[in-house]
Formats: C-alpha cells, structure tokens, sequence
C-alpha cells in the first residue's frame, strides 16, 4: 500500500510540472458582498518560470475591466463640470471628429463609452508614444461608413484613447495620473495603468500573462519595472516628457492597462454594489451610478455587432448580462441573472467583474493561458469565465 501510494504521489507531482496550460495557468477568483470580501480561491502560478504561487493580492492586466475603472473616472468629471456626455468632443480637443461618411453628426463621450460612436479599431489604437489621435481619426478606416453614429454598436478600442484624450485636455492632467487622482487613490488601491503609478511591491507580486501555450505574452517583468512601460515612439525612444495634453490619450492604454489585483477588483465591485460608494468614500452619486450603468444600447436583432452574442447590452462601459433575446449568449453563469460589470480577454487572460444588484454580491476573478476565441458551452464566453463565475473551486 505505501509503494502503491508513493507512486501514486509522484506521478501526480510529475502531472503537476508537465508543459502546457496546466502548468502555467493561474486562476484567482474573489467572492464579495457590500461588506467585503466573503471568499478567496487562487491556484497556479504568477510567475510560471519561478513557480511563485498567485495570490489574491498580486496584480494583473486585467484588460478591458480597465474600460469599466476609466469610465467611473469619466464621470467623477462630469459631476465637477468639467466635462459633458453629451458634448461634441471635437470642441474640446479643438479639431473637428467627424465619420467622414456622416459629416453632420457630432461625436460624444457618451457615444464612445457605449461604442454607438461608429469608430472601428481597423487604424488601429495601440498608439507610438510620439503619434497624434488626431492623424488616425482622419484616417477613413477608423470610421464604419455604413452606419450613422448613435445608430449602432460595434466594440472598439479606439474609443477609450479618444475618450482619454479629451480627459486630458479637459484637466491638463496625463490620464494615467488623472485615474490616479480620481479613483485608484480614494478607493487606496494599490492599482495603476500601465505599472507607472503601481508601488515597488506590486511590481513585484505582478502576474506574469502566458498564452496556451505557457509562452510568456506580457508583464514578464522578473521583479522590475518595464523599461518602456508604454508603447515606444517610432524611433523606439521611450522619452514621457514629450506628453502633451489632449495629443495622443493612447499612450497610457485606457481600453486595457490597468494592473490591479482581484482583492483590490473587488473593491470596484463593492462601489456597484453601494451606489458610487464604498468603505465609507462617496465617489459618485447614486444618480451618475445609474447613468453609467444603465444600458445605451440593447441587440434588438438588427441594430450592432454582437460578436456570437458576447454583447448585448452595454452601458457607459459597463455590460449588462443574460439578454433574453434571440442570439444573445451572455449569461456564463447559466442562471438568468442579469448582473452587471465588464470582462477582459487579452493576452491569454479572461477576466471578470460581476455583480448581482439584487443579492448585492459579486465576483472578481482571472484565469491565464487561455486559447484565443474560445467559447463556453453555454455561452459565448470561455469555458474558464463560466467555471470561474459560478465555483469557488478551480
């Protein structure tokens, strides 16, 4: 018995370093209520070259939640007067924004948070650091020619560095200081875009993001930070003095680079979940809570691009979940609830911030070294998301 349970113990401890997406796939998941944090689950590894275990507290790119965190920052200006969902930008960036196919229709914030702007990511939007917004959004590829804006809804990344940009202008402020200002700093999260804002020890704890493959994709950091810790200029010069308010809001990744751990996630759920509130900070009014979260755009059949059903109805970066409409696949948790929240797939990474208004709970949760376009059985989301939604075990 003891030889068989030897052997059993070591094949499982071979099992366990094998190569692939076992072997290197990380998986944390936080469970909360208003209160706090009421279950914490994490298996694998931060760093899969060192075999140091993931945590709860280590940051990671938690991709387009980040969407969701400069939203919230969006509005902490539109409750100051500072900026208007309704305005056209081009009056505050100072040069016209137009689809050149629809010449007289202005484009707003709120357009672009809800991605009915009619901008499409075929100019693309991971921007050099020495590029203008302005040159890609004279570009007629950013634009969809067949659709008015206001009129349709198409994902798009392009929307978030417009959005950035005009922040910028708006507040002389470099956006990732300005999320900072707004946000990370009042909630005491030790978050920040693209690592520059980030303290030395969450540097240190940072999720190292793999493909299915277990090949290092991004944040492969070996405890320091990045050299270049935003997209090069096109000389390959790295110089953030160059920075200039309102020229390029891509710079600091707003559709994406935000670095935060599911502890800290958790808190950004909570702030749902209390109405613009959280631990005592009142960061927005309950009335800009219902704004940013009520849904702008729902799939009728005939009205946006729902990519299988991912996207069916979406607020001011916010998605609302379980659509009861044909060829809507939103509900990875399989009950019918709608909740509330925005999900991250980038770099191998499916991540997710949830929350059930009416139970007033919620999940924050990541899994790595995921195979691209995966989908669920029951859902147009990845097995790993519907798992992890639902189960405190991995």
């Amino acid at each position: 018995m003891r030889c068989l349970l030897f052997l059993l113990a070591l094949a499982l401890s071979a099992c366990a370093t094998l190569p692939g997406p076992k072997a290197t796939r990380a998986t944390v998941r936080v469970a909360f209520d208003a209160h706090g944090v009421t279950s914490v689950g994490a298996t694998g590894f931060a760093d899969p070259a060192t075999h140091r275990p993931v945590t709860a507290d280590d940051p990671v790119r938690v991709a387009s939640i980040s969407k969701l965190v400069t939203a919230i920052a969006v509005l902490r200006l539109v409750e100051a007067g500072t900026l208007d969902l309704d305005a056209d930008v081009g009056q505050r960036l100072g040069y016209a924004v137009r689809n050149p196919a629809f010449p007289a229709s202005p484009i707003t914030l709120g357009m672009l948070l809800s991605h009915t702007s009619s901008l499409r990511d075929d100019a693309g939007y991971a921007l050099p650091l020495d590029a203008k917004i302005a040159d890609t959004l004279a570009d007629p590829k950013a634009w969809d020619a067949a659709h008015a804006p206001g009129t349709w809804f198409h994902y798009t990344n392009l929307n978030l560095p417009v959005i950035a940009s005009v922040m910028e202008k708006a507040t002389s402020e470099r956006f990732d200081a300005l999320v900072q200002r707004l946000v990370l700093t009042p909630l005491k999260l030790d978050a920040c875009f693209n690592w520059i804002a980030c303290s030395d020890a969450a540097v240190a704890r940072a999720v190292v993001l793999t493909d299915d493959k277990g090949v290092p994709t991004k944040d492969d950091l070996h405890g320091h930070r990045p050299a270049c810790p935003v997209t090069p200029a096109k000389d390959g010069g790295c110089d953030l003095t160059i920075w200039r308010p309102g020229l390029n809001g891509a710079i600091f990744s707003p559709q994406g680079g935000l670095r935060i751990s599911m502890r800290d996630l958790a808190v950004i759920g909570r702030l749902l979940i209390g109405d613009g509130e959280v631990d005592g900070v009142r960061l927005l009014t309950p009335a800009s809570m219902a704004l940013l979260e009520r849904p702008v755009w729902t799939y009728d059949g005939a009205n946006g691009d729902t990519d299988e059903g991912f996207n069916c109805r979406y607020g001011l970066a916010v998605q609302t979940l379980a659509t009861k409409a044909a060829g809507c696949r939103d509900d990875p948790f399989g009950d019918g609830k709608p909740r509330i929240g925005h999900a991250g797939d980038a770099y191998g990474l499916r991540a997710g911030l949830w929350v059930d208004p009416t139970t007033g709970t919620g999940v924050a949760f990541f899994a790595t070294a995921v195979a691209p376009g995966i989908r669920g059985k029951r859902s147009a989301f990845s097995p790993q998301e519907e798992h992890l939604g639902r189960n405190h075990d991995r």
